[in-house]
């Protein structure tokens, strides 16, 4: 069977993560978010081909993912179309229409969130399905109507803030769906809905919906956060995974499940509390603290006096010593300056709030610390507000307090 994985789209609002990279190639346990969905794929053992949309940056996604994913008789051959102008799922999927519209029927998914595979078996047992997630709020996501498992509407982000079932962007449909595609007027955002089109296919077929039992989007930086810790969990109660090339000296503490990749030194006084991930030729410590849900990239520095919480540390990040790091996402070759602080928590224990392209947006997180772009640098003593962010390549200044994002 074959999958289409709508992977073009450039995210404005995970700024300044995705100023020089695609959201599908953020790092979510030491894995990129296109990675983790190809890896579900190939854990159906129903998918046999794939078709990857790529837009922005799509360079980078074509070099790290070639012409197929897994290995021996267990792979996924994959092909690539673009999407050059960024005009809506709808017009994304049709983009794909040579490879699949001779199909019966195949899969779709959106290359920025997270599935599992037992949903998506789910999803392929029938000929026409939608995905769908229970949530404690809908306006945020398209509301699914359903009467005994078949889909009777679709509401894009509705005005109520009420539970209910909503859209996660995991389909199963027919070739002739792009017969529909092709006669769909631009939404209200000025873009072509493959939404619009499954309304239209639920008037003459059955379209069923299933209920997942996993799903993350990833729509913010802090929903990385949440991606990270998710995937993290699962792996409490598995077995350390030490490389044989990586040293761990005499007096450093490892709890519960920690991973440390080829020729990762951890020195003597370091504790570590897993779940914790950390990557190939990093150095951690001399007497440091990393706490759970911490996933650390290649060739990261953590040293002497520093404690790091439920954070992601891309490749080449350096906190060097007596920094605090927390409920932050930290891209590649950022350097702490000593003694620089991340608050991640109000005074008033409310929500931490953080500007998105003007707009305060609400986190929903009680703890969240900052979001820091590639290569930026903070100066020696920097203290960070909850929830600000600093665009790549930017420094602070010795001392700095940071109660505005820096870009």
């Amino acid at each position: 069977m074959k999958a289409v994985i709508l992977a073009a789209g450039k995210s404005t609002r995970l700024h300044p993560l995705t100023v020089n990279r695609s959201k599908v190639m953020l790092p979510i346990g030491r894995k990129t978010v296109l990675e983790h969905n190809l890896q579900q794929l190939l854990e159906t053992k129903l998918i046999d081909d794939a078709v990857i949309v790529v837009g922005f940056c799509s360079e980078e996604i074509i070099t790290q993912f070639g012409n197929n994913y897994g290995s021996g008789k267990n792979k996924i051959k994959l092909a690539y179309v673009f999407q050059t102008e960024q005009l809506g799922t709808g017009h994304a999927l049709l983009q794909a229409e040579k490879f699949v519209a001779a199909e019966k029927k195949f899969l779709v998914i959106m290359g920025d969130d997270l599935y599992g595979s037992n949903d998506i078996k789910k999803c392929l047992r029938h000929d026409n399905c939608v995905l769908a997630k229970k949530v404690d709020n809908v306006s945020s996501f398209g509301k699914i109507i359903a009467e005994n498992g078949i889909l009777k509407k679709l509401v894009e982000k509705p005005d109520e803030s009420d539970s209910g079932l909503v859209n996660t962007g995991c389909y199963v449909l027919p070739g002739s769906i792009f017969q529909l595609l092709r006669k769909l007027r631009k939404s209200n955002r000025g873009e072509y809905e493959i939404t619009d089109a499954v309304l239209e296919l639920s008037k003459t077929q059955k379209v069923a919906v299933e209920e997942a039992g996993f799903w993350q989007p990833i729509t913010y930086p802090w929903s990385l956060l949440e991606a990270n810790e998710l995937l993290l969990r699962q792996k409490e109660k598995n077995k350390p995974e030490i490389s044989k090339s990586a040293v761990v000296e005499k007096y450093a503490t490892l709890k519960g499940f920690v991973a440390v990749g080829k020729g990762t030194l951890i020195k003597n006084g370091a504790y570590i509390e897993g779940p914790v991930v950390i990557g190939d030729d990093c150095v951690i410590g001399p007497n440091c603290f990393i706490r759970t849900c911490t996933s650390i990239g290649n060739n990261c520095k953590v040293g002497n006096a520093v404690e790091v919480k439920n954070a992601i540390l891309m490749d080449g990040t350096a906190i060097g010593h007596l920094s605090y790091c927390a409920d932050s996402v930290i891209g590649k070759g950022v350097n702490f300056g000593a003694g620089t602080i991340t608050a991640n928590l109000r005074h008033d224990n409310g929500n931490v709030k953080s500007m998105i392209k003007g707009q305060l947006v609400d986190s929903g997180r009680r703890k969240l610390g900052t979001i820091i772009g590639d290569n930026a640098k903070t100066g020696i003593h920097t203290s960070i507000y909850p929830g600000r962010k600093i665009w790549p390549g930017k420094t602070t200044l010795p001392g700095a307090v940071v109660k505005k994002d820096v870009a």
